[in-house]
């Protein structure tokens, strides 16, 4: 009589049995990735999108090159002001590349660049050791920054195309797409812009 082994080698395969347990674990934890990657196309795609710094007129906030964050929804909610750093188009322009300034003066603010400083509502802004601005262009004479108007600036004064200048002027509410965020560039570099 031949002798057969209970154990051994088998190429037959054993079916696994899939418990009701394990399936809802599995249909949990596809839910849960579907609402994660919904929630950061929301926030990426709605409310933020990522603009790269061209030329080195916000050194040394950012520099060329630089990516940062910007938050298209917060000037749905409140205006620009005094200080942000935001990014607009001219004129509305969709196919422009973005601009990166500083808000100095808001609607109602008077401005003016005097003997290489600036003046804002007839007071010296306050600039922390920042060398005298060499071309004050249309700021000569005193600016009066219309509603719905923002007066900017690059951080580099000396080397940015601004609201100085008459292809720029004051920027129009419409054409601001958001306010600077983060920077993206490295782990040592990120965080919030100043």
């Amino acid at each position: 009589m031949p002798f057969f082994r209970s154990r051994g080698l088998s190429f037959r395969r054993k079916r696994k049995k899939v418990t009701l347990t394990a399936a809802r674990s599995m249909a949990l934890l596809i839910g849960e990735i579907a609402i994660t990657l919904f929630i950061a196309f929301v926030l990426v795609y709605c409310v933020g999108m990522k603009v790269t710094v061209v030329g080195n007129s916000m050194e040394d906030t950012l520099t060329d090159g630089e990516s940062v964050l910007v938050n298209r929804f917060t000037y749905n909610l409140t205006d620009p002001k005094s200080g942000d750093v935001v990014v607009f188009t001219l004129n509305e322009n969709d196919d422009s590349h973005y601009y990166i300034k500083r808000v100095v003066a808001v609607p109602g603010d008077t401005v003016q660049i005097r003997d290489g400083i600036l003046y804002v509502n007839g007071e010296m802004f306050d600039e922390e050791d920042t060398e005298a601005i060499q071309n004050a262009g249309l700021a000569e004479e005193e600016i009066t920054v219309e509603d719905g108007e923002f007066f900017v600036l690059g951080d580099n004064r000396n080397s940015s195309e601004d609201s100085r200048y008459a292809n720029i002027g004051n920027i129009q509410k419409d054409c601001i797409a958001g306010k600077v965020w983060f920077h993206m560039d490295s782990l040592r570099d990120m965080g919030r812009v100043k």
